[in-house]
């Protein structure tokens, strides 16, 4: 439960950097699951074809304009204004988003979260340059790659290697989900089911760490942890009332009105 003499303030301002044109969905997803996990402010970095499907479908979400109007290019203005960053999904692998995702991680301060995602991990994949920008910050940046965005970025590496190779945390996406620390901590999450196998799952789950990470936790594997078990639970609940082939992503934002975080 939350004090009662609070505001939004307390709760961290939150910065999503998703979507393209025709994925813009991706990041009204991951916002909404964001909000949904209790930060109290909810700002979106988008191209500017993005930005009436965004505040039409998510009016609580303020937005941050890119020059362009179909991709990411140029990193959000004032980043020393938001408590955690998530970078991914649904930006796609332009040349020119690669290099705003090289400044961003650049500029972005390292004791503050940061979660990269989906083609963001792709982009890290292609450039190894961007993956060392991304490591050995002095707060952990997250990775959350499903298996196959996993094998173009590590090959048959184990997880548990990598994240302390590189010193990031590595959120391996699969049946039973592995969250992997630099100091060698490795936890296998037991919540979730067949029926989170469906598009915009993985986009809920960012937002859910992005949610969770802006709140200025103390403990960020904690949080991490604590994410991906919400992210499995949301999905069991969903599926107490329907079938799991029914399931979709946005289902399982509704039902993160039933967590208390």
């Amino acid at each position: 439960m939350r004090k009662a003499d609070t505001t939004k303030h307390d709760y961290g301002h939150a910065l999503l950097i998703a979507g393209a044109y025709g994925r813009c969905g991706c990041a009204i997803l991951s916002a909404k699951a964001a909000l949904r996990s209790g930060c109290g402010l909810m700002s979106v970095h988008l191209p500017s074809r993005c930005v009436d499907p965004m505040q039409t479908a998510f009016p609580e979400a303020m937005v941050s304009i890119d020059p362009d109007d179909r991709i990411f290019t140029t990193p959000p203005p004032h980043l020393d204004r938001y408590t955690a960053l998530a970078i991914g999904p649904g930006i796609g692998t332009d040349i020119a988003t690669q290099e705003a995702l090289r400044r961003t991680l650049l500029t972005w301060p390292t004791d503050s979260p940061l979660i990269l995602d989906a083609d963001a991990l792709n982009i890290l994949a292609q450039r190894p340059d961007i993956l060392d920008a991304a490591s050995h910050r002095s707060l952990p940046t997250v990775l959350t790659p499903h298996a196959g965005e996993y094998l173009r970025l590590f090959g048959e590496a184990h997880a548990e290697d990598i994240a302390q190779q590189h010193g990031v945390i590595i959120v391996q996406k699969a049946h039973r989900t592995r969250i992997c620390s630099p100091e060698g901590i490795v936890v296998e999450n037991n919540t979730g089911n067949a029926g989170m196998a469906t598009a915009g799952s993985g986009d809920v789950l960012t937002g859910i760490l992005l949610g969770i990470t802006a709140q200025k936790t103390n403990n960020l594997y904690s949080s991490v942890h604590l994410s991906v078990q919400i992210h499995g639970k949301i999905g069991d609940f969903c599926t107490e009332s329907q079938s799991q082939s029914s399931l979709i992503a946005s289902d399982m934002v509704e039902k993160l009105k039933q967590i208390e975080i």
